[in-house]
C-alpha cells in the first residue's frame, strides 16, 4: 500500500474529497494539520487512515517530526502534498529532506514561486511577458516606472494571491511606496490592460494533461483585494485552440509533471504600445496547485466530471478512469460582498436562478478577501446568460 502525507488537509473545506479519492484508489493517506482530529468533517476523518496534530504548521520542525513519524511507523512516504500554494515551498522542503521524488523539491522554488524567475520559462515557451524590474532604489525604480510609463504594478516577487499587490499611478504614489513598503523583495511590471484568462490541468508523470480547462475573470483580482469590491469568474464551456496550446507549451517549459496545475494568462483588451495587439496573450505567472477556492468544484459542474477523483488516479495509476466526453457548460462564479445593497435578495437569486444553481453559501473569511463573501455558482450554456446572471445579482439600489 503507497502512502500518502496529505498537508493541511481541511482547507479549502472541500479538499476532503482528494483524501476520499486517494483512499478509495487504495491508498494509506495520513494527515498533518493544526486543526483537532474531533473538529476535522466527519467525510475527511472517514478518509485519514490516521491524522497527526500539530501546534502550528508554520513550525517546520513540529511538522517535519509528524513525516518522520508516519516514516517510522509505515515506510516510504511515496507521495507529500497540500494543493496549496501557502505550503508549497514547505512540501518541497520536506521531499527533499525525506526523498520523496514525486513533486518538486526544493531545488524547482526558484523557478516557480519567483515571478520574476518565471519569465525565462514564459520565454523558453515562446510566450511575452510584461517588461519588469526588480524594486530597489528609488532612483533606478522610478527610472523604470518612467520608461514603461505609468501606471505600473508592484507585488511581492514570492506572493500568493493579490496579497500587496498595487497600481501605482506617479512618482508620488511610487515615492508614497517606498515610505510604506514592508520587508519583502518586490517586482515592478509594465501595467498591461488585459482580462486575465487560464489554463488549468491535471499532468501525468509524463508531462501530458489528464483534464484541461480554463476560467475567465473579468475583473482584476488585485482591485477586487484593494477595494473590496464583489469577484466574478467563470469556468470556459470549452478552451480554445490558442489557449490549449499555450498551455501546454508553458507545462513543457517549467517540467511540470505528476501536478494540479493553474496558469493565468493576459489577454489584451487593446492595441498597447510596445506591448502587442488587441487580443494578443501574454503570460502572467504560473500556479502549480488547484486554482483556489471553489474552483475544483466549479470544473466539476462545467465539464460534468470529478476534478479529485481525475487527480486522485493520476496519483494512484497515472491515467484517467472516468470518461472525459461529457457535456460541457459554462460555470460562472458570483461573490458578493456583505454591506452593498443590492436589488436581488437571496430568495429572489433562488427564485430567479434555482435551476442553475450548482451552489451557494457563505465564504469563509480565509478567503473572502479575494473572493467576497456570499457566493453563487452556476451553470449556463451560453456567454450572455452568464452575463446576465451577474448583471443581475450585482445590481444595487441607488
Amino acid at each position: 500500500m503507497k502512502n500518502f502525507i496529505f498537508i493541511s488537509p481541511n482547507f479549502p473545506d472541500s479538499y476532503w474529497k482528494f483524501c476520499a479519492e486517494l483512499k478509495n484508489n487504495g491508498m494509506r493517506v495520513l494527515g498533518i494539520g493544526d486543526c483537532p482530529f474531533d473538529q476535522l468533517k466527519q467525510s475527511l476523518r472517514d478518509s485519514l487512515h490516521e491524522y497527526y496534530k500539530v501546534t502550528n504548521l508554520e513550525n517546520y520542525d513540529e511538522v517535519f517530526r509528524a513525516v518522520a513519524f508516519f516514516t517510522y511507523k509505515y515506510g516510504k512516504i511515496d507521495w507529500l502534498e497540500s494543493n496549496n500554494e501557502y505550503w508549497l515551498e514547505r512540501d518541497a522542503a520536506l521531499r527533499t529532506a525525506f526523498h520523496i521524488t514525486t513533486g518538486f523539491q526544493e531545488s524547482d522554488m526558484h523557478r516557480i514561486k519567483l515571478k520574476s524567475a518565471m519569465k525565462a520559462y514564459y520565454a523558453k515557451a515562446g510566450i511575452r511577458t510584461a517588461r519588469y524590474h526588480i524594486v530597489d532604489d528609488y532612483e533606478s525604480t522610478r527610472a523604470f516606472a518612467n520608461q514603461v510609463g505609468y501606471p505600473v504594478v508592484v507585488k511581492p516577487d514570492n506572493g500568493v494571491g493579490a496579497n500587496n499587490t498595487y497600481r501605482l499611478r506617479s512618482d508620488t504614489e511610487l515615492q508614497y511606496f517606498f515610505a510604506t513598503k514592508d520587508s519583502n523583495t518586490y517586482i515592478m511590471e509594465e501595467f498591461i490592460n488585459g482580462q486575465v484568462r487560464t489554463y488549468d490541468a491535471i499532468v501525468d508523470s509524463n508531462g501530458q494533461p489528464l483534464f484541461e480547462s480554463g476560467n475567465v475573470t473579468p475583473e482584476s483580482l488585485m482591485d477586487i483585494v484593494n477595494t473590496n469590491g464583489n469577484s466574478i469568474y467563470y469556468i470556459v464551456k470549452e478552451l480554445s485552440p490558442e489557449m490549449r496550446d499555450l498551455g501546454r507549451r508553458t507545462v513543457a517549459a517549467f517540467g511540470v509533471k505528476s501536478r494540479f496545475v493553474h496558469l493565468e494568462f493576459f489577454v489584451l483588451k487593446e492595441d498597447q504600445p510596445n506591448v502587442g495587439k488587441k487580443g494578443d496573450i501574454l503570460g502572467l505567472e504560473v500556479n502549480m496547485r488547484p486554482a483556489g477556492g471553489y474552483t475544483p468544484d466549479l470544473f466539476d459542474f462545467s465539464s460534468e466530471t470529478d476534478v479529485y477523483k481525475i487527480w486522485a488516479d493520476m496519483v494512484a495509476y497515472d491515467r484517467v478512469t472516468l470518461p472525459l466526453n461529457r457535456p460541457h457548460h459554462y460555470c460562472a462564479f458570483c461573490g458578493r460582498r456583505d454591506g452593498k445593497n443590492f436589488v436581488l435578495s437571496h430568495d429572489d437569486i433562488i427564485k430567479k436562478y434555482g435551476k442553475s444553481i450548482k451552489m451557494s453559501g457563505r465564504i469563509p473569511k480565509a478567503l473572502s478577501g479575494a473572493m467576497a463573501d456570499q457566493m453563487y455558482v452556476a451553470n449556463f450554456d451560453t456567454e450572455e446568460e452568464v452575463q446576465e446572471f451577474y448583471k443581475g445579482l450585482l445590481e444595487t439600489k441607488e
